[in-house]
């Protein structure tokens, strides 16, 4: 993603009101009556931030009210988590959930709010796959390079994150544990520095998103080495996954939009149809065409499976390390 594209992404975005016809008013069970919040729990510009603004402007002109996007980081997505489960249920406010703050934080500390329960799943949007990299020009070429050196050493393999608790640290927890080895985790603040670590040479592999590594990639300073997704990467055809290699590790960074745990039948029916049809603008495809990730499509419950799946895999995973 070009540095224009993100400070254009990242301005505050309102969308324009929509007038609703009278037929369609009245077949609507529930509307929004004010402007709908859109709670991302990243600073504007990072990944999450870029896809709440591109799906609420393909949204925008199916909504009767403005779509405003609002950034509350802070604490890898906790701090706006804890927000909308304490917002009024009454369809208003909205969090883009499913990375962090949904799958992994909550596996390593108390969290005030309650990953499963506290939340309704709407609609699932992408579903991002987590590549594994090293140093373009390092010692590791291959993940196999990457294991046989941890095997050999407890420790040895040093791995950057996003911060502690972050779903690129627990991959590795995961990792470590399908492989019966031990990585050494040195947390950074992001995933830019962690990337930039290993470009450095300070630390072996890390954790990284399309986005973030394409121009590393392409430039030779980086080496995809896996993903770990459930199938290969069309942008990266030749990254194995991991479960390819023989590790049953699945570890996608989901994103989608939940609201608060009360909110009704007729408001999630009202959000997924609207953002459903969003998904079929051009505006979507291109964008997802440029990320080069697959469809991220699920209806609310299998978002939520989905979700609380991962988080189980990944308590499982801490518990037995």
């Amino acid at each position: 993603m070009t540095l224009h594209r993100r400070s254009l992404l990242a301005a505050p975005f309102i969308a324009a009101p929509f007038v609703a016809t009278p037929a369609a008013r009245a077949q609507a069970a529930w509307q929004p009556t004010r402007p709908i919040q859109l709670i991302v729990g990243f600073a504007p510009g990072g990944g999450s931030d870029v896809i709440a603004r591109v799906i609420a402007q393909a949204a925008a002109p199916l909504y009767p009210q403005p779509l405003v996007v609002v950034n509350r980081a802070g604490a890898g997505g906790g701090i706006a988590a804890e927000f909308v489960s304490r917002a009024e249920a009454d369809g208003h406010t909205l969090l883009l959930a499913g990375g962090s703050e949904s799958t992994s934080i909550p596996a390593h500390r108390a969290v005030p709010y309650d990953p499963k329960k506290g939340f309704r799943a709407i609609i699932r949007l992408t579903r991002n796959g987590q590549f594994i990299v090293a140093k373009g020009n390092g010692r590791f070429r291959t993940m196999a390079d990457v294991i046989t050196a941890a095997k050999e050493k407890p420790e040895a393999v040093t791995h950057a994150s996003a911060g502690a608790g972050t779903l690129s640290h627990s991959l590795f927890i995961v990792l470590g544990r399908a492989a019966g080895v031990q990585f050494l985790h040195v947390p950074f603040q992001g995933g830019g520095p962690s990337l930039q670590a290993v470009v450095a040479g300070q630390v072996d592999v890390s954790v990284a998103a399309p986005e973030e590594m394409a121009g590393l990639v392409a430039s030779g300073d980086l080496r995809v080495l896996a993903v770990a997704s459930a199938e290969r990467a069309p942008a990266y055809p030749d990254a194995p996954t991991l479960r390819e290699l023989g590790f049953p590790v699945l570890v996608e960074n989901m994103k989608g939009w939940v609201g608060p745990a009360g909110i009704t039948d007729a408001m999630v029916t009202y959000h997924h149809e609207r953002m459903r049809q969003a998904m079929a603008s051009d505006a979507w495809k291109q964008f997802m065409a440029r990320t080069g990730e697959p469809d991220g499509y699920a209806t609310g419950p299998d978002f939520q499976h989905a979700m609380d799946e991962l988080l189980d895999r990944i308590s499982a995973a801490i518990r037995t390390t």
